[in-house]
């Protein structure tokens, strides 16, 4: 777990020694709920929050905290936490910040579930979401804001479009503004891009997806830059300034920020202890340890999934059956310049294409595949398919398809990492299907 360590060597040691009790070079799952106390001194600093330990699983976990370490190494952080979904890593995350009567800024170009959650869930619990509909605008984003604005928040490579956002112009802009730039960098991943370089706050993940790999685990995650500081903006984050009543009257700002004897770890140690505990929403031991064994492979299976990805969206534009491929990594893309500033190894492997024939030619296309696998996941190292406008994002209705860019005959396509003719030659089928009356 040190600097001079390439990503490839901390993606398989970073944040695990030699397991203390029996030497075992592998991470142990250790499954249980409940931790040993050396004595009441120790407990009690446990719950005090003055020294760092595990107390009950809910909270943390040998095994998480293993995990964890390894994610703030490989995104570049001061500390991470692990949740049961992708879904609960971006509510918590966004509730760490956002309480009734505040108000977020995020992108448009997002996953259909996280747009639901802030147009629909927590505006019930006061938190209302300013969406900007093009991200390319700048000024937009600037616009949008409000003085109860309380962050920033938006893909880096989004689902299902492949938009790229500018995440340093915005980030100076949410600075500008005194709120933290939240990134999910789900599809990127951090071999592809690090968001925290370019001035993000945190980072989200899906860690279910590229992170894992494997598609055999839920697992959400959260990595603070450590970079900013609430203590700053004591009325517009009244949560991070005020005494915590429910554990012990702590000031996080004061007593885990900027001058603290932990660094700045505000942001984290908030979501952890109040958040965490709260809800609930805890990753398993079992769920954890299984993402360790996709990241051991990350850059390794990331290259694979980008080099056939590049391939299949310059095969697809040429293609008589297709009107329009959204990939970052396409010189055509409106996102291209992006891409090659942040992503520079590549667009990711996520995809999307309109076909010739709208509605009914998406479905003959996804029934006609054989090898793709016809699920809602992405990041997978097989390839998945769906048509997004009659299942991931139906709930939006026809006018919210319309300003969501979905289009009747649109398809998404998460290229997996099989042998390239095989992938290519499995869409010929769809295609092929596609023609049929």
């Amino acid at each position: 777990m040190t600097e001079e360590w390439s990503f490839s060597t901390n993606q398989i040691h970073a944040g695990q020694d030699p397991d203390l009790a029996t030497g075992s070079i592998s991470l142990p799952i250790y499954q249980t709920t409940a931790y040993q106390f050396r004595d009441t001194d120790h407990a009690a600093g446990l719950f005090a929050l003055t020294e760092f330990g595990h107390s009950y699983t809910r909270i943390s976990n040998p095994t998480q905290d293993a995990v964890e370490k390894r994610l703030t190494v490989l995104e570049g952080g001061v500390g991470s936490l692990l949740f049961a979904s992708g879904m609960a890593a971006t509510a918590m995350a966004l509730m760490n910040v956002a309480e009734q009567g505040d108000h977020i800024v995020a992108s448009r170009n997002i996953y259909g579930g996280i747009y639901n959650l802030l147009n629909y869930t927590l505006p019930k619990w006061g938190v209302e979401t300013t969406f900007v509909e093009d991200a390319h605008d700048l000024d937009s984003w600037k616009a949008a804001a409000r003085p109860n604005t309380k962050a920033f928040f938006g893909e880096g490579i989004s689902n299902p479009l492949g938009v790229i956002l500018d995440i340093e112009a915005i980030a100076k802009i949410a600075h500008d503004i005194g709120v933290p730039w939240i990134v999910d960098n789900t599809i990127a991943t951090p071999y592809v891009t690090r968001p925290i370089d370019f001035g993000a706050d945190v980072v989200t993940h899906s860690a279910t997806k590229y992170l894992s790999g494997h598609g055999s685990a839920l697992v959400g995650a959260v990595i603070d830059a450590g970079s900013f500081d609430f203590a700053k903006f004591p009325e517009r984050f009244p949560g991070f300034n005020l005494p915590d009543p429910s554990y012990n009257n702590i000031t996080y700002a004061r007593d885990f920020g900027e001058g603290s004897k932990f660094g700045n770890l505000a942001f984290i140690t908030k979501c952890r202890v109040q958040l965490l505990r709260d809800f609930g929403s805890s990753v398993t031991p079992f769920n954890a340890w299984i993402l360790a064994q996709g990241l051991e492979t990350l850059s390794m299976r990331m290259r694979s999934h980008l080099e056939n990805a590049q391939k299949i969206a310059e095969w697809l534009v040429s293609h008589p059956q297709v009107y329009d491929v959204a990939y970052g990594g396409l010189p055509t893309s409106k996102w291209h310049t992006n891409q090659q500033k942040y992503a520079p190894k590549g667009g990711g492997a996520v995809m999307s294409f309109d076909i010739k024939g709208g509605l009914e030619a998406g479905k003959k296309f996804v029934h006609g595949l054989k090898m793709f696998k016809h699920v809602a996941n992405i990041g997978d190292v097989r390839s998945l398919v769906i048509h997004p406008a009659s299942t991931t994002h139906s709930q939006l209705g026809e006018e919210g398809l319309r300003d969501a860019g979905i289009t009747p005959g649109m398809i998404r396509l998460s290229i997996g990492i099989e042998d390239f003719d095989d992938i290519k030659g499995d869409l010929e089928l769809g295609f092929k299907a596609a023609l049929v009356d």
